[in-house]
């Protein structure tokens, strides 16, 4: 197995703290027809507003009206992020799946956003959105529903599935992964670098776009409370109440890191295009490689109560014994063998997206059964 090297890196960085400032620059964003939801800062860059003289100050909200996104990656994107077909009627990919805290089971497909009872599988609501093609959703603290989308961020309130804000401007409007802190700030991962919504939704606290390996495909929470990034060139870490990055973790097997999950020992579990890995979340050092998943590509991981390891390939879904790595099983009878998403634990059931729909596995026999409706002609057989 190849050893990835770890790089011990501190960025000169800070997110700005809105307390009084953020009221002069409402005023200022008024009177130059901006939007005050959209102050913000590039790079964490520190700035006192009481320090400003009018012309500063002008000059700094002309700017965030303006400024166009900038940075470009070096590298495509990894293929699991690359799949996207033509917009056309029959496309029932489901890249994002959230539980909430009322039980509902939130759908992100490329037939649009669906609420559904994960018991019965029964569709409570469909909400319409600006952007059908759904690949990152998280709920935050106060229980909304925070969608990523190709055109950007959506926020929806569960409480009358409707969406109450959008368009927030970040490092780029291509969203890849979403996650909500210890506490409760949103972070938001694109295919230009990283940004941090305030508690209350209302503004972007903060971008990374100088981020190690540009794209921030997936992202992870340990239990210390530090984000784990993943790039194209491997891993990033993230002290969220500095907005630091810390640590590097660059040459992993595989390379890109495209899916991450937090095992029940604290390590980090990586999904990579050529296999699955566990990363110490504490050093960032390279644990292991998972010999049974060698050579798949994968792309989504989740625990599930019992601490079984669900792991999403190209080939298939697996159910793993985290402790040796040994596969416990396949699941049959899923819409397609190409897996995007998992949400364990959801109604008694294991809610899977596929690139042709939606299924659920059964915790007693193991088996998938496509949906109802939110599956293709071809995932239904």
């Amino acid at each position: 197995m190849s050893r990835a090297r770890k790089r011990t890196k501190r960025v000169t960085a800070k997110a700005v703290e809105y307390v009084m400032g953020a009221a002069v620059l409402w005023i200022w964003f008024a009177m130059l027809g901006g939007n005050p939801f959209r102050a913000q800062l590039d790079h964490f860059a520190t700035l006192n507003l009481f320090e400003l003289s009018t012309f500063e100050v002008n000059n700094f909200v002309q700017a965030q009206v303006s400024t166009p996104n900038v940075g470009t990656p070096t590298r495509p994107l990894t293929t699991e992020r690359d799949r996207r077909s033509s917009a056309i009627a029959e496309n029932y990919q489901v890249g994002a799946l959230q539980a909430d805290f009322t039980g509902s089971l939130w759908v992100g497909s490329h037939q649009g956003l669906s609420r559904i009872d994960p018991e019965t599988g029964r569709v409570i609501a469909e909400v319409n959105v600006p952007n059908k093609f759904i690949d990152a959703m998280a709920q935050d603290k106060v229980g909304r529903i925070w969608l990523g989308t190709p055109e950007g961020l959506i926020r929806v309130e569960p409480r009358i599935n409707e969406i109450t804000a959008q368009n927030y401007r970040l490092p780029s409007n291509r969203v890849l992964a979403t996650m909500v802190d210890q506490r409760g700030f949103l972070w938001v991962g694109t295919d230009r670098g990283l940004a941090m919504i305030s508690r209350d939704g209302g503004l972007r606290m903060a971008t990374y776009q100088a981020l190690p390996g540009v794209s921030a495909n997936t992202l992870g929470l340990a239990p210390d409370g530090n984000l784990w990034v993943g790039t194209l060139e491997g891993l990033v870490r993230v002290d969220t109440a500095s907005a630091y990055v810390t640590d590097e973790v660059v040459d992993l097997p595989g390379r890109s890191a495209q899916a991450m999950a937090v095992g029940p020992q604290g390590n980090i579990w990586v999904g990579t295009p050529t296999g699955l890995l566990v990363v110490d979340s504490r050093t960032g050092q390279l644990l292991r490689s998972v010999t049974q998943i060698r050579g798949m590509d994968v792309g989504a991981i989740a625990f599930d109560s019992t601490q079984s390891l669900w792991v999403g390939t190209r080939d298939g879904l697996f159910k793993l014994n985290p402790y040796n790595g040994a596969i416990v099983g396949q699941v049959p009878s899923l819409p397609s063998e190409h897996i995007l998403s998992i949400s364990p634990d959801t109604g008694n059931k294991i809610w899977v997206g596929t690139t042709e729909g939606l299924a659920w596995v059964s915790r007693t026999t193991g088996r998938g059964t496509p949906h109802g409706s939110i599956v293709s002609e071809v995932g239904a057989q």
